[in-house]
């Protein structure tokens, strides 16, 4: 193998691989990236076998095609170093040479033939989720999805496809966030992808993009990038039951003023007291310290007695910051029982702190 390609679309390249490696064994193959060159377009993949990423470019010069493995972390940390400008790789000798002016360079390889196989999305069925869409969903469900948790089904998110409908659930036990939109197709379908993938296609997918998936994998392909994820195997709690069918008390806040006075609180304690007045809303720190914080909105709530919630600031703020609108609404029924935050066609059910 023998090209020339420049150091600002290999960079690119290699540090969008970067997620995928395998960190702690570097004696792994996994800890390499994988590069072809054939038919005058260069492919890259990185995998730690649970998500996979691959890139294809014809964006170089070729001279001579070939394989070649090389660590992704290396190979990343020397491209860095090196000017703008056209950099060269070159194989020789089960090494790879990164050659740019008087810069020199050489990494071990792996024998490329035993780099992990990557899943086909040729002839696998497909999901019809707009590109748009299945993105923003993920963006607004992330930060409710749990980690290290022992039940593995919740350190993912649920794609929930029914009929008319699919719901995009995740939950840490203290909340849940639900995404609902229409049903492309009139196929069902229950998956559940891991933390790790959700963020991962959050950073590569935009628009145009296929959605592919097995038993096992979830396939996502564009016209530069394909990604694959293990999918979790496990029953995701029943979480419509969870999400309060009736309302006592609904209201419509304005969203900067209410991020502004959380703020304000959370210098000095992330849980936070919300008392409902009939024309303000008051907002205290919770905090074992001696250490206090309040403040206060005029606004006209229609309570005609105090009202009180007591949450982690993050729930809300988590909320909040995913929204586009300048208003939400809160539905409150008492000051013990879960809460929904709600925008459009998310909701974030909250369980309370017990004060």
């Amino acid at each position: 193998m023998k090209i020339i390609i420049s150091k600002s679309i290999l960079e690119n390249i290699l540090v969008h691989a970067g997620p995928f490696l395998e960190k702690k064994d570097t004696s792994q193959i996994t800890s390499h990236v994988y590069l072809n060159v054939s038919d005058s377009k260069l492919t890259l993949r990185a995998t730690d076998f649970e998500i996979g990423y691959e890139v294809v470019t014809d964006k170089i010069n070729v001279n001579e095609e070939g394989s070649v493995t090389a660590n992704g972390k290396k190979f990343l940390d020397i491209v860095r170093i090196l000017k703008d400008g056209d950099i060269n790789l070159e194989v020789k000798n089960e090494m790879l040479y990164i050659t740019q002016s008087h810069s020199n360079f050489k990494l071990p390889t792996f024998s490329h033939s035993e780099f992990p196989e990557f899943p086909n999305y040729v002839g696998k069925a497909r999901i019809a989720i707009d590109s748009h869409s299945l993105i923003e969903s993920l963006k607004k469900i992330t930060p409710a999805i749990d980690s290290n948790n022992p039940k593995f089904e919740l350190n993912g998110a649920l794609i929930d496809i029914k009929q008319d409908l699919i719901n995009f659930a995740s939950t840490d036990t203290r909340r849940l966030a639900v995404v609902t939109i229409e049903n492309e197709s009139s196929s069902e379908l229950s998956i559940i992808l891991p933390r790790k993938a959700i963020v991962e296609i959050q950073k590569l997918f935009f628009d145009n993009i296929e959605l592919y998936y097995d038993e096992t994998n979830l396939i996502i392909h564009s016209s530069q990038y394909t990604f694959f994820t293990k999918l979790i195997n496990g029953k995701f709690p029943e979480y419509s039951r969870i999400i309060p069918k009736e309302i006592a008390n609904k209201l419509v806040l304005p969203k900067a003023i209410m991020i502004e006075s959380i703020k304000q609180i959370t210098t000095i304690s992330t849980d936070v007291k919300i008392t409902f007045l009939n024309d303000v809303i008051t907002f205290e720190s919770l905090s074992d310290d001696n250490i206090e914080a309040k403040t206060e909105i005029g606004f006209a709530t229609g309570f005609s007695s105090p009202f009180t919630i007591a949450i982690n600031s993050r729930y809300l703020l988590d909320f909040l910051n995913s929204i586009n609108s300048s208003e939400f609404s809160i539905g409150l029924n008492e000051g013990n029982l879960p809460f929904i935050l709600s925008d459009d066609n998310f909701k974030t059910v909250v369980m309370p702190i017990v004060i």
